[in-house]
């Protein structure tokens, strides 16, 4: 028979709920109302968080301007992670607990479905890795075997992606056919391959082996 793929949704789930809550600097995230999904490639970019809300939660800004809105198993999605084929292919599973942690440093300390408007690269610039770097590091001693083991998979993964991916915003009346929310029904179960190097000790340790 043959394995089943494990569900990286449900990892990426209780990843994001560990750091929740065992970093007071994440306290107020609340990973039921984050959707992760995987997507296309952005440049050398490894993820990326998309606020589905104006400030304060709404759904429309003072110029009328619309949010479509995504709604998974009844509840309003807040922030919707996308996580990139470089993600996947190309890091460790340190580097993709970085990563998740660089995307929910981004969320506002309202998480109301904003940016932190102080938190942006074009305002921190480098000082943002700084700022990130010692969270990073603090939360990997606090990191469980199991998460750790879950990011470190390697071979083919079940994640959720789009069928049809919802706009930034809209203006009513703009657009005939907008769809003004998505659902479960917009998403799908798609595969992904990860690919993880194998930790430099044991890469060296195995090439002695082969020689002798």
């Amino acid at each position: 028979m043959a394995r089943r793929r494990p569900n990286f949704n449900k990892a990426v789930r209780s990843l994001i709920r560990d750091i929740a809550a065992k970093m007071p600097e994440f306290g107020h995230v609340r990973p039921g109302r984050i959707l992760v999904v995987a997507g296309e490639a952005r440049r050398a970019s490894r993820g990326t968080v998309k606020p589905l809300c104006f400030r304060g939660g709404k759904s429309t800004d003072r110029t009328g301007r619309r949010k479509p809105v995504i709604r998974i198993r009844g509840k309003r999605m807040l922030y919707c992670i996308t996580l990139r084929p470089l993600f996947f292919r190309g890091s460790t599973a340190q580097a993709r607990v970085e990563t998740v942690l660089h995307e929910l440093f981004h969320m506002s300390r309202r998480f109301d479905g904003t940016l932190h408007s102080g938190r942006r690269h074009a305002v921190l610039g480098k000082g943002f890795s700084r700022k990130l770097r010692p969270l990073v590091r603090r939360y990997l001693k606090l990191c469980t075997p199991e998460l750790l083991a879950a990011m470190a998979h390697s071979g083919e993964v079940r994640v959720l992606q789009w069928l049809e991916r919802p706009g930034s915003a809209y203006v009513p009346g703009t657009h005939r056919r907008v769809r003004k929310v998505y659902t479960e029904d917009q998403l799908y179960y798609g595969i992904a391959r990860m690919v993880t190097p194998k930790p430099r000790i044991a890469r060296e340790t195995s090439a002695r082996v082969k020689v002798h």
